[in-house]
């Protein structure tokens, strides 16, 4: 299948195929600072089709606890009715846990809220003027917070769905290949917590796969076509660079699946970045026996304090920059996938400053060599 193919499936935002959860296990060792996951979704009888680079859409629900709290600080019981987006009528409760955002909201919620209260200062917050102001506020509150700070906020069950947001899907790279896992689809999770304004929060999808997600619960899914983000032919010999820090690994281990499921040519090279190597390398087992049958060629790994000096997937290409030099020289492709804000960003500094030294090239040189990677979609990027 060429790399620019395209799966039409049946299943879309207004269509999902409810799926569930077959198994899931913990990725990182005790004590390790963060909490990532495995995942292994059932497809069976849904026909679903998919690709290399491509990313499954979740539709979660919220948390119940963040809900019940929400519906307290209103002052009202849950059990309203409120017109259901999609067709009808449905329970306040049922409509904060399936339909509506609570964990982000914007200056709807806030005018509302800031004219039942009387708040003339949150008010000021939603004028052209004070954007900035009104950013520096969002940031890390969510829908109970303004009502907790706005005690007393008398809105009806109709009046505060009207300035909510949509809960919309959320995207994850696909980390397993059709053709090695049939029937099913992996997901590699990072489970985000942590502490804003004095109270736990947690992400929407990510704590929902995590603690709320049985064997029984429907999973609506569905899949978004990554056509930018694809492997060569199995039998063109183009060498792939690939670096995925952090849950950015997830559709490498798709390609390295598919590469060793089709008998792929052409070198593979991977980095891998994360905190410790003892709690967080990741499918470890699975690039040891990937490196010993030839599937994959080279691994580098970068655990950032496991030394003195913080270690980043950026500092091992700077290691290996004559030979990643090579690579590129012999037509290789470069992936990367995670970070867009920071790892990202210096990978792609690592990326100019190897070409300038080890091409000898100008910074004019550099930029143009750079151009044509990107053009002859030899550079490509899943970040987010």
């Amino acid at each position: 299948m060429s790399e620019t193919a395209h799966i039409k499936s049946p299943y879309n935002v207004k269509n999902p195929f409810i799926a569930h959860l077959k198994h899931s296990r913990v990725l990182t060792g005790a004590g390790a600072a963060k909490d990532t996951r495995h995942y292994e979704i059932d497809l069976t009888g849904s026909g679903m089709e998919f690709l290399p680079g491509d990313s499954l859409a979740v539709q979660p629900t919220n948390d119940p606890a963040l809900v019940d709290a929400v519906i307290k600080a209103l002052g009202l019981t849950g059990d309203e009715t409120v017109p259901n987006p999609k067709g009808g009528e449905t329970t306040l409760r049922q409509a904060l846990i399936e339909t509506y955002s609570i964990t982000e909201f914007d200056g709807k919620l806030i005018k509302a809220v800031a004219e039942k209260a009387g708040n003339t200062e949150l008010a000021a917050l939603t004028t052209p003027e004070r954007k900035e102001a009104l950013k520096s506020y969002l940031w890390g509150r969510d829908v109970l917070d303004v009502l907790q700070e706005n005690v007393g906020t008398k809105l009806t069950a109709t009046e505060f769905v009207a300035v909510l947001r949509k809960l919309n899907i959320r995207l994850y790279s696909i980390s397993s290949s059709l053709k090695a896992c049939p029937e099913q689809v992996h997901l590699t999770v990072a489970t985000v917590k942590y502490e804003s304004h004095g109270r736990m929060r947690g992400g929407v999808c990510s704590t929902f796969l995590a603690d709320r997600v049985e064997a029984t619960t429907s999973l609506p899914t569905f899949i978004k076509s990554g056509a930018g983000f694809r492997l060569p032919e199995p039998t063109d010999e183009t060498p792939i660079i690939m670096c995925g820090p952090g849950t950015g690994i997830a559709p490498f281990r798709s390609f390295l699946q598919e590469r060793k499921a089709t008998g792929a040519k052409g070198k593979a090279w991977l980095f891998f970045g994360e905190i410790n190597k003892a709690t967080c390398f990741f499918y470890e087992e699975e690039f040891a026996a990937y490196l010993a049958d030839g599937t994959l060629t080279k691994l580098d790994t970068a655990f950032s304090r496991d030394q003195v000096e913080k270690l980043y997937v950026q500092h091992k290409m700077l290691e290996n920059g004559q030979e990643l030099f090579d690579w590129l020289e012999a037509g290789a492709i470069f992936y990367v996938c995670g970070d867009a804000s920071r790892m990202a960003t210096d990978v792609d500094g690592a990326l100019h400053a190897i070409v300038a030294k080890y091409g000898n090239k100008s910074p004019e040189e550099v930029a143009a060599y750079m151009e044509n990677l990107k053009t002859s979609k030899r550079y490509r990027k899943d970040v987010y």
